[in-house]
């Protein structure tokens, strides 16, 4: 008499391909996860530097109208002693001097190019 019992590889074949695809969409399922994670951490990294990106633009324009205010006060202050034009060119030579010098340094600091 002939059984009809399935083959012993057949059952353990499909078992494995069963694991095999939950494997697969498991790890899919853990790469998108993964990928929303980090796309939330940008998102929220973003954020908190476009705020701070805000404060440090304002707070340098309020220098630099400091600044010209500081310049303006110093034109007036020695317009008294040697004329108007003659204080807003001292200022204004003074002024590119120093930022001539700042310039320099700033080039000295530049690492050279090396080649590759």
């Amino acid at each position: 008499m002939a059984t009809t019992e399935p083959l012993p590889g057949l059952i353990e074949d499909e078992g494995i391909a069963t694991l095999v695809g939950q494997l697969v969409d498991d790890a899919r399922g853990l790469a998108s996860a993964e990928v929303a994670l980090v796309k939330a951490r940008i998102g929220e990294r973003t954020s908190a530097y476009k705020n701070a990106a805000i404060y440090f633009v304002a707070a340098g324009v309020l220098a630099l109208a400091a600044l010209i205010a500081l310049l303006v006060g110093l034109i007036l202050s020695l317009a008294t002693l040697i004329g108007p034009g003659l204080a807003t060119a001292a200022v204004v030579l003074a002024v590119c001097a120093i930022a001539g010098v700042l310039a320099i340094i700033g080039k000295g600091r530049l690492a050279p190019g090396r080649p590759q």
